[in-house]
């Protein structure tokens, strides 16, 4: 897989065979080395880091509940808190955004496994328009943990590596929704 850098906006044109052809990747050579960087960071706390996710989505969001049969029940967030299943599923989420980050530099798989995430959400019942709702959860839980080192830069870069990621798992969450062919 080669890659090209573009004259617009100095993001990188990966070229390949991805599912559907040219894929256009949405961050630079700086933001990908941004985002590992910060990851770096963020794995160390990356259990509790994803517990503060998945509370915060719930407090702002408490359809997205629903969709968890564990916790559809639970009222207290404080109790939901010290749950050992959404610490476990929690950690999950951030283990994929751990190979998320480890595949930047090879959107083909980068792309495979997003689109099979969404696949997956589609059995699940968790509705494509809610993979929206990650990435301010996601910041606010990752921004006190990297302190003085957070910019707009390095916002900006992780928003567009979850813009790229989402639309790659609607595309799974369509493609698993669709009636197979004859």
């Amino acid at each position: 897989m080669g890659c090209r850098v573009s004259g617009l906006a100095g993001n990188l044109e990966f070229e390949g065979k991805h599912m559907g052809g040219v894929c256009p990747c949405p961050l630079s050579q700086g933001q990908v080395q941004m985002i590992k960087d910060s990851w770096n960071i963020i794995h160390k706390d990356i259990s509790n880091i994803g517990v503060i996710v998945f509370t915060r989505l719930f407090e702002i969001h408490p359809e997205c509940k629903d969709v968890f049969v564990l916790f559809r029940e639970v009222k207290d967030l404080k109790i939901l808190k010290t749950s050992r299943e959404l610490r476990e599923h929690g950690l999950r989420v951030m283990s994929f955004i751990e190979k998320v980050v480890a595949r930047l530099d090879n959107l083909e798989r980068l792309e495979a496994l997003a689109v099979e995430l969404g696949r997956h959400h589609y059995n699940y019942n968790a509705p494509a328009e809610y993979y929206d709702y990650m990435v301010e959860d996601f910041i606010s839980a990752v921004q006190p943990a990297i302190k003085d080192r957070w910019t707009t830069e390095l916002e900006e870069a992780w928003r567009a590596l979850f813009r790229y990621v989402t639309k790659q798992m609607k595309k799974g969450y369509e493609e698993a929704k669709a009636p197979l062919a004859p």
